[in-house]
């Protein structure tokens, strides 16, 4: 790959010229590559598997390890139980906090009407319970909840009654909407969902893959003339929508002004009226990030408030957050302070990442692929030391790669692999150390960082350069801005060419690399059609005759879901090629590639077995047999020779096909390129009609920023320790 300026396109070191022409090769002229325009990529996070509008991208860069049928409990099941532990946990934390500095008396404007209506729902005045349902105030690690766990916790409500369903079906049928939103309704909405949706039918915005269009469709047939577009209920509805929809893009809040302009844009008569009525009945907070935040950075009081009123709202703004990602910051901000405190510091002998660990409750560590040795070296140490020590990482196919004991992340919370837990509930752990540490969102981090025990060291490590959580939150990002515990940069490179080219778009330079056993091979193409034409035959035939990698473990990266050479082209296409069939289960045949999502944001890879009356049976890569339910195939598999690169994050494979058609040039960034073309371990190809926004892309790092609020929270709580 030549070394491109702003103006010049890398050039084709191994252009294609025929069907039957071997794509790799020997290195010949280079040529320019046309870019094709049919389209935009969807590089989009994705919450879900089905629900496309949400942005698929994201629907599994994740590690789920597929359900525990031992207990009878699905994952989608384990992970609200989960949180509903955390959220009781949280709860009794907060009501342990001291009381609340005493208000000020310079309240006015709107921050004075936003805030009053704060003070009403935590004076219990006003109800804040319509949208969200607090649990009962629980111990902080209640012995009886987790004694030495093996199996995941039970959810109270597993599925829902056919009473309930019936009913549900009922009022979706008066409204309009198609029944299949039964379940998915009754799922979200629990037991009364039918009564819930009768009192409110924007309740039906909740529902994963309902637009405001839908609802508000929904809306005018069960309430006729009664419905208006200034509906209280709608604004309620569209305000936490807005936010939910923020989480996809990995924002755990927004500015109460961007709220505001997507009401606009919604039709709401008046955006400030519909915010505060969302702050009225507690289905949002505020709150207010200044320079120097409270050590606490609750929702606003008075005093807040006219701090907010007298700064201008550029510089201080104010942020709205539901209240799962408030609860998730406060308490991972929490929890990593409690391991600064309760450590004591210890001197050991070893390179600079022991030292630190050994002085340190929390340490992070940053690098590239070649970096998790080190990681992986303290934690041999830390076990000559004695010490209980576990090493967890984001996907399946990171833990086949580690070998040893590593466990999955999603495996040590469920309990499904790791130490166990003690007698007060807590992992048996003397240290954790967490590889692939961008791929945490914010609620796994805070879940996991609650169930650490006093005195217990947490090392985080991973490529601060690569794409971020498919969750919400930006966890290592935010703990390494705030500069509250050593920081330790790996000196160890990445190997061979393919290290080379990506340590070289880390600092924004698409540098020519020489690969002379074609460990980097890039192939021109003129449109999304040609693009995956040469995909097909590269993966099927170029690359297993010329690197001897075979198609089963070589895998597709493209920016999105969407588009003429997106993943479902690129998969039905590879599909025809290599395992052609009827797709007679549920549009899928024994042998066919998946990606399976037990739980938004995490993806396990595996082959169709079987099908039987239960669902589709599976064996992941690591040899796991899985079984998908029938009622979930449709949602939660898509077939998995080509993935979108937040799936691929925290995952690699001997080769790897990076497809860049025309259309895609929306959706490069930086870190998006940078994460796409590492994923590659001996060969990497890259099919490429993306013209001059390639080099662009590396040398103008842009990408998506997300708002959050760990930074401010974690500086506040340790500068307070500090002082």
């Amino acid at each position: 790959m030549t070394e491109p300026s702003r103006e010049t396109t890398p050039e084709a070191a191994e252009p294609v010229r025929g069907e039957n022409d071997d794509a790799l090769a020997s290195p010949s002229a280079a040529e320019p590559v046309a870019a094709d325009g049919d389209g935009g990529g969807d590089e989009s996070q994705d919450a879900a598997v089905g629900d496309e509008t949400g942005g698929t991208e994201s629907d599994g860069a994740g590690s789920g390890e597929g359900a525990a049928e031992a207990a009878g409990v699905s994952e989608a099941q384990a992970e609200l139980a989960a949180q509903r532990e955390l959220r009781a946990r949280i709860e009794q934390r907060k009501s342990e906090k001291d009381a609340p500095i005493e208000a000020g008396a310079k309240l006015r404007g709107k921050a004075a009407d936003l805030l009053a209506a704060v003070r009403a729902v935590e004076s219990g005045t006003t109800s804040g319970t319509a949208f969200f349902e607090e649990p009962e105030p629980a111990p902080r690690r209640p012995a009886a909840a987790a004694p030495a766990v093996t199996a995941r916790p039970t959810p109270k409500q597993p599925t829902a009654v056919p009473e309930t369903l019936a009913a549900v079906r009922e009022v979706l049928a008066r409204g309009g909407a198609p029944e299949t939103l039964a379940g998915p309704t009754a799922a979200t909405l629990g037991e009364g969902a039918a009564q819930a949706l009768l009192d409110d039918p924007w309740r039906l915005l909740s529902v994963p893959g309902v637009g405001p269009e839908h609802a508000d469709g929904f809306a005018r047939a069960l309430l006729g003339a009664e419905c208006g577009p200034g509906d209280p209920r709608r604004a309620v509805a569209l305000v936490v929508w807005l936010l939910e929809r923020a989480a996809v893009r990995g924002h755990t809040a927004l500015e109460a002004a961007e709220v505001r302009a997507g009401l606009a844009k919604l039709s709401l008569p008046d955006p400030d009226a519909a915010v505060q009525e969302a702050i009225s009945e507690g289905a949002v907070l505020v709150f207010q990030e200044e320079e120097a935040p409270s050590s606490e950075d609750e929702p606003l009081d008075e005093g807040e408030a006219a701090a907010a009123e007298e700064a201008p709202a550029a510089d201080v703004p104010v942020l709205l957050g539901l209240d799962r990602y408030a609860l998730a910051e406060e308490s991972l901000a929490d929890g990593l302070a409690r391991l600064v405190r309760t450590v004591s510091g210890e001197s050991w002998e070893g390179p600079e990442l022991v030292t630190a660990a050994g002085a340190h409750g929390l340490v992070l560590h940053t690098g590239g692929e070649a970096a998790r040795g080190e990681a992986v070296a303290l934690a041999r140490v830390a076990r000559e030391r004695g010490l209980r020590v576990a090493v967890a990482v984001h996907s399946e196919n990171g833990r086949r790669r580690l070998g040893g004991d590593a466990v999955t992340v999603a495996a040590l919370l469920s309990g499904e692999a790791g130490p166990g837990r003690d007698e007060e509930g807590a992992l048996a752990l003397d240290l954790l150390v967490v590889l692939d540490a961008p791929q945490l969102d914010v609620e796994s981090a805070a879940m996991l960082v609650e169930s650490l025990p006093d005195g217990c060291r947490l090392v985080l490590s991973g490529d601060p350069n690569v794409l971020g959580s498919a969750g919400a939150g930006r966890v290592f990002a935010d703990v390494l801005a705030a500069r509250v515990c050593p920081q330790i940069a790996s000196r160890v490179p990445d190997p061979g060419p393919i290290g080379e080219l990506v340590s070289g778009i880390g600092i924004g330079e698409l540098n020519q690399v020489e690969a002379p056993g074609k460990e980097v091979v890039i192939v021109p193409v003129r449109d999304a059609g040609e693009a995956v034409h040469r995909t097909v035959q590269l993966v099927a035939d170029s690359v297993p005759r010329a690197i001897g990698v075979p198609p089963e473990e070589t895998r597709v990266i493209t920016v999105g879901h969407s588009g003429s050479a997106g993943t479902r082209a690129l998969n039905a296409a590879l599909k025809q090629r290599l395992n052609p069939g009827p797709g007679r289960f549920g549009g899928f045949d024994p042998g066919d590639r998946v990606a399976y999502v037990p739980a938004p944001g995490r993806t396990v890879g595996a082959t169709v077995l079987s099908a039987d009356a239960e669902g589709l049976r599976l064996e992941s890569e690591s040899g796991e047999k899985l079984l998908v339910p029938k009622e979930r195939v449709e949602t939660a598999l898509r077939h998995g020779w080509a993935l979108t690169a937040h799936q691929a994050a925290g995952m690699r494979w001997p080769a790897v096909v990076v497809v860049l058609p025309g259309d895609a040039a929306q959706g490069l960034s930086r870190p998006w390129v940078y994460t796409a073309f590492g994923r590659g371990e001996r060969h990497l190809s890259v099919v490429h009609g993306v013209d001059q926004a390639l080099p662009r892309a590396v040398a103008e790092g842009v990408s998506q920023d997300r708002t959050t609020r760990l930074r401010p929270l974690l500086e506040a709580l340790l500068a307070d320790a500090e002082g």
